[in-house]
């Protein structure tokens, strides 16, 4: 008997211009990983997830955003594996470069982060880290406290480490985000960072110089106000998971809950901002 779980994928077509929209839509389901391809996307969930309510929700879904789906069973296999095989490594200009242990390392450039690829969660492939990170290279990290809420990987918060930052918490809600944070972290001999499991209320400190959420709109609205409770007069926010048509809607958020815009850019279909205490 196989020690590996079964999975339902669910094959995704989107209408071309919506699937960015679609992707940041499907996050909000009990899915372990979403896969983007060319046209369309691939997301798996556990069998033992109640696969007819994950119909039922995606059914709800074509109402907002169109698009056709089929589920398929794939039987248990080391998924952490499959993924492996699939990641390229990531070059953020000659700043930062992620990659794998098998990667052919690259010594041209600033910064290199080492990750484990796995299943749950982006690696550098998607628009939003990519601007994260190239918002976090014109920011002063050394000697800083950061919050990286929603840590995923921990890439945020290892980059941050290597640009100096006194301290790093990294939080996720996600048990397996937890987990390859911590294996990340023992990979890049990351120091000064502790990862936590859970939400924000897993984090009671406050005063932080710089925090960093590259997470999705509806958590980001959610937690605006707490977030800027978070910083120190002065401290920085950096935010993405925010698709560029919703961009007014996080900026007036945001000003509502007392943050400057320092800044924006877009990648895509997604956006990311800078903004101030």
């Amino acid at each position: 008997m196989s020690n590996y779980k079964d999975y339902w994928q669910y094959r995704i077509t989107p209408e071309t211009p919506q699937k960015a929209a679609l992707a940041d839509l499907l996050g909000s389901l009990p899915f372990e990983g979403i896969e983007e391809t060319e046209t369309e996307l691939l997301a798996y969930a556990p069998i033992e997830e109640d696969g007819e309510e994950l119909v039922r929700r995606l059914i709800e879904l074509q109402s907002v955003v169109p698009f056709q789906f089929e589920r398929e069973w794939f039987p248990g296999q080391n998924w952490n594996e499959v993924w492996e095989s699939n990641f390229q490594p990531v070059a953020v200009g000659d700043f930062c470069h992620i990659r794998a242990l098998f990667h052919t390392p690259r010594p041209d450039v600033r910064h290199e982060i080492i990750i484990q690829p796995q299943m749950a969660f982006g690696t550098g492939h998607h628009e939003t880290t990519y601007m994260m990170m190239q918002t976090m290279s014109a920011l002063e990290f050394s000697g800083k406290n950061v919050l990286d809420f929603g840590c995923g990987t921990g890439i945020l918060g290892i980059l941050a480490a290597k640009l100096g930052a006194a301290s790093i918490i990294g939080v996720d809600i996600e048990k397996p985000a937890f987990e390859n944070t911590q294996e990340n972290l023992e990979l890049n001999r990351t120091e000064g960072f502790e990862v936590r499991l859970g939400d924000l209320d897993a984090v009671p400190e406050t005063g932080f110089d710089i925090l960093l959420a590259n997470i999705n709109r509806n958590v980001i609205l959610a937690t605006l106000p707490a977030l800027y409770q978070k910083l120190k007069t002065g401290g920085t926010l950096l935010v993405s998971g925010i698709l560029t048509k919703e961009k007014d809607l996080v900026s007036g958020a945001a000003a509502d809950a007392g943050f400057r815009l320092a800044s924006a850019m877009e990648r895509g279909d997604w956006s990311c901002f800078w903004f101030e205490k």
